[in-house]
C-alpha cells in the first residue's frame, strides 16, 4: 500500500512549506497506528477496519479528522467491521492539524524534553519522535493497553519514547521542559507544575470549555500565561476505564417536569453544544452543566442539569419565543442569560486573551479588564 503521496497531501494541508512540523507529518504512516475506528451515526457508532477497505482506510487516517478509537471500555480493534456501540468516546487519534497546533501553543524547542499527555494511538508522540527525537519524548496515558498498543506499533515505525501507564494528573516521573494535553483538565495539575522547571512551559484545554490555557511555571512553583485566543475542545482526563454515567437520571426528570419558575426565553434557543465560547464563559461560572440539544418535528428542546439538582428546559415550536422551566437550587437558564447579557452589552465575552495566574496548587486565575474568575 502506497501512504506516501497520501501524508504528503495532508503535511500539504496541515503544514506550511517552512514548517519545521512539515517532515514529520509527511513521514509518519497514520494509518499503520489506527488501523480501526469508530464512524459516527445517528443511533450511535459504527466499527470501521481498514483491511476491510484499504483506500477508504486511506482516505479516513489522512483526512486532517479526528478518528474516535474507544467507545466506553471498547476498543475499535476488538470489534468487527460494521459493529454497533453506544457510549462516550474513551480514546482517539486527535486532528493532526490541532495536535500541531497544541504543540506550536506549548512552543517546542528542538531541544527541549517533551511529555505528551494522551497518548491515543500514539501519533503525537510520533510527529514529536520525528522532530526531537525519541529520547527527549515521553507519552503518558491512563489506560495501560493504549500505551501497549502504542508502544507496539511505534516500535514498528522505529520510534521508542518512553511510555508510562499512568494517571497524568498524579505525580509524574520526570522532568519535562514542555507538558502539552490532548485531553482536558480541570485545574491544573499540580503534577505538572512540580515536573517543569522555572521557565518551563505547558499547554493544555480546561474540561468542558474550548479554552486553551498556556502558562510558564514561575520561581513560587505556579505559572504565568494566558488563555489564547485560539479555541479547541478535548475528553477530559479520567482516572478508571471509563467516565462516570452521565446525569441520565436527571436529563429525564427534566424532560417532563414542570418547572417551579416557569417564563418566557428572552432570546432564542442556541444549541451549547457547538456555541463553545457561550458554553465556556457558563461553564467558568458554573461548572458541571450538563446539555442536551434536540430538535424533532419543528420542536427545538435545550435541556441543562447539575448534579446540585438544578436544572432548566426550554422549549421552541416553528421559531415561536421558548418557554421556560427551570427548578432546583440555582436557575441555569438565568445564568446562561447573563452571559449572553454580558455578550450584548460588551460586544464579546471576556475569555479569549485572558490574563492567566496559576496556583502552585494548580487553581486558576483569568483576568481581563474588570473582569476576573477562578477555575479550581
Amino acid at each position: 500500500m502506497d501512504w506516501r503521496p497520501h501524508a504528503r497531501r495532508l503535511a500539504d494541508q496541515v503544514t506550511h512549506p517552512g514548517s519545521r512540523w512539515r517532515e514529520a507529518v509527511a513521514g509518519t504512516p497514520r494509518h499503520l497506528l489506527v488501523p480501526a475506528w469508530w464512524r459516527p451515526g445517528a443511533d450511535g457508532w459504527t466499527a470501521c477496519r481498514g483491511s476491510s477497505d484499504e483506500q477508504a482506510w486511506l482516505r479516513h487516517a489522512y483526512a486532517d479528522q479526528t478518528l474516535v478509537t474507544r467507545i466506553g471500555e471498547l476498543h475499535a480493534d476488538d470489534a468487527a467491521h460494521g459493529q454497533a456501540a453506544h457510549g462516550r468516546p474513551t480514546s482517539s487519534s486527535t486532528l493532526p492539524e490541532l495536535v500541531l497546533n497544541m504543540f506550536r501553543h506549548a512552543r517546542i524547542g528542538t531541544g527541549d524534553r517533551v511529555l505528551d499527555v494522551g497518548t491515543g494511538s500514539g501519533y503525537g508522540a510520533a510527529l514529536l519522535c520525528g522532530l526531537l527525537g525519541d529520547e527527549r519524548v515521553t507519552t503518558i496515558d491512563v489506560e495501560r493497553r493504549l500505551v501497549d498498543v502504542a508502544a507496539e506499533r511505534l516500535a514498528a515505525l522505529g520510534h521508542r519514547p518512553r511510555m508510562v501507564n499512568a494517571d497524568a494528573t498524579a505525580p509524574l516521573p520526570g522532568e519535562y521542559d514542555r507538558i502539552v494535553a490532548t485531553v482536558a483538565v480541570r485545574p491544573i495539575p499540580a503534577a505538572w507544575l512540580a515536573a517543569l522547571p522555572t521557565g518551563g512551559r505547558f499547554a493544555t484545554t480546561i474540561t468542558d470549555t474550548s479554552l486553551i490555557v498556556t502558562g510558564v511555571k514561575t520561581p513560587d512553583g505556579g505559572a504565568t500565561g494566558m488563555v489564547e485566543r485560539d479555541w479547541a475542545m478535548f475528553m477530559t482526563t479520567r482516572t478508571g476505564t471509563d467516565y462516570p454515567p452521565h446525569l441520565a437520571a436527571q436529563v429525564a426528570a427534566a424532560r417532563v417536569a414542570e418547572g417551579e419558575e416557569v417564563t418566557t426565553a428572552r432570546f432564542p434557543i442556541l444549541n451549547l453544544l457547538d456555541a463553545w465560547e457561550i458554553r465556556s464563559m457558563l461553564e467558568v461560572n458554573v461548572p458541571g452543566i450538563e446539555h442536551v440539544h434536540t430538535e424533532e418535528d419543528g420542536v427545538r428542546t435545550a435541556l441543562m442539569v447539575h448534579d446540585d439538582g438544578s436544572w432548566a428546559r426550554a422549549e421552541s415550536a416553528g421559531g415561536e419565543p421558548a418557554t421556560v422551566h427551570q427548578g432546583g437550587p440555582r436557575r441555569l437558564w438565568d445564568e446562561l442569560d447573563r452571559v449572553r447579557d454580558h455578550w450584548l452589552r460588551h460586544g464579546a465575552l471576556p475569555l479569549y486573551g485572558a490574563e492567566v495566574t496559576v496556583s502552585p496548587e494548580g487553581t486558576i486565575h483569568l483576568r481581563r479588564g474588570r473582569w476576573s474568575a477562578s477555575i479550581g
